[in-house]
């Protein structure tokens, strides 16, 4: 079966990059065409979205917890694609469970934070 790796990260104002990457398995068969569809949809302009409201680990790149006036909360949606790696989502959710969670996050909103709330 092909599971389905979601790309994303976090790039601070200076464009310095931390990446990330969750795997869910896909069991509906979902094409990326349909999974890209989904999420540049219920994601912010310019592709944002706040992690912790998806349950994906904030991949925030502030060094020894020195925030920087570049830092801000929102994470990046990069791209998603073809895996033959193992689920790497620590809820063990599917793809499709994953599209739910992150449309549900959409209808409420997402909550931008202060990033020294993180450090």
């Amino acid at each position: 079966m092909n599971n389905i790796k979601f790309n994303y990260l976090y790039r601070d104002g200076g464009n310095f990059k931390s990446w990330g990457e969750v795997v869910f398995a896909n069991p509906q068969q979902l094409t990326l065409g349909e999974i890209d569809a989904k999420l540049i949809d219920a994601f912010l302009p310019d592709k944002l979205f706040i992690a912790n409201q998806i349950s994906i680990p904030e991949k925030f790149s502030f060094a020894n917890g020195i925030c920087t006036k570049y830092d801000h909360c929102y994470h990046e949606y990069d791209s998603t694609e073809i895996s033959q790696e193992n689920p790497t989502d620590t809820s063990e959710r599917s793809i499709t469970d994953f599209l739910k969670a992150v449309r549900s996050a959409s209808k409420l909103g997402w909550r931008a934070f202060d990033i020294l709330e993180r450090v």
